[in-house]
């Protein structure tokens, strides 16, 4: 369905922001952005649940956090 677009949207967006995470978590920030605009776009058009959303965007920023320092 038109769903599968929005998630695959964040699936690709995640694989994109861990690789970023594993290869130079300096410059992950910006592909953070991209991944969050992403989930919350999944999230508005109900593809995803409000809840869960904001715990994958909260994962994975701990992720970036606990790779940065």
């Amino acid at each position: 369905g038109l769903g599968d677009v929005y998630k695959r949207q964040v699936r690709t967006s995640v694989k994109k922001l861990e690789a970023a995470i594993a290869a130079d978590p300096q410059t992950a920030n910006a592909q953070l952005v991209v991944t969050t605009s992403a989930i919350d776009k999944a999230a508005s058009k109900g593809v995803m649940h409000k809840n869960a959303a904001n715990r994958k965007k909260a994962r994975l920023a701990k992720q970036l956090a606990k790779a940065t320092v």
